[in-house]
């Protein structure tokens, strides 16, 4: 009998080499469609929703920070110095036996944000690192 696949076994692979593969989190696969409104001359009951292209949110990943890590410094070229180096993420679904059940390739993705989470002295909490990423489209492969 097949049941639905849990969330929080996967992997996320980078285009660069020496990159790591553990996150704590992933968001931001989604995908929708921009729509344009048109109104018809004469016509005063309804408007027409017509559409226009698809649109994607950009993807957050979270994990625990590292000392050295070749993704960081990827992020951290690209903000700093505006050297953008786009390269593919692949998100990859893994059942019980660490095969994959589903995997999203996003295409061209490229660092827009970089942040560590509250230092705060009263919590007993691991600083987690958070990337933002910007890409052209993603593909369920």
């Amino acid at each position: 009998m097949e049941y639905p696949p849990v969330a929080f076994h996967f992997s996320v692979n980078f285009g660069i080499s020496g990159s790591e593969t553990h996150f704590q989190e992933v968001s931001g696969i989604e995908a929708s469609l921009e729509t344009i409104t048109f109104k018809e001359g004469g016509e005063n009951r309804f408007h027409h929703t017509l559409p226009v292209r698809a649109k994607y949110p950009n993807l957050v990943l979270k994990r625990g920070m590292l000392k050295d890590s070749a993704i960081v410094a990827w992020c951290r070229k690209a903000i700093e110095n505006l050297d953008i180096s786009p390269t593919s993420v692949q998100v990859t679904l893994l059942n019980e036996n660490h095969e994959p059940l589903a995997a999203y390739n996003f295409i061209n993705a490229w660092p827009v944000k970089w942040a560590i989470s509250t230092l705060d002295a009263e919590k007993n909490a691991i600083i987690i690192e958070t990337m933002e990423l910007s890409y052209q489209y993603f593909k369920k492969l």
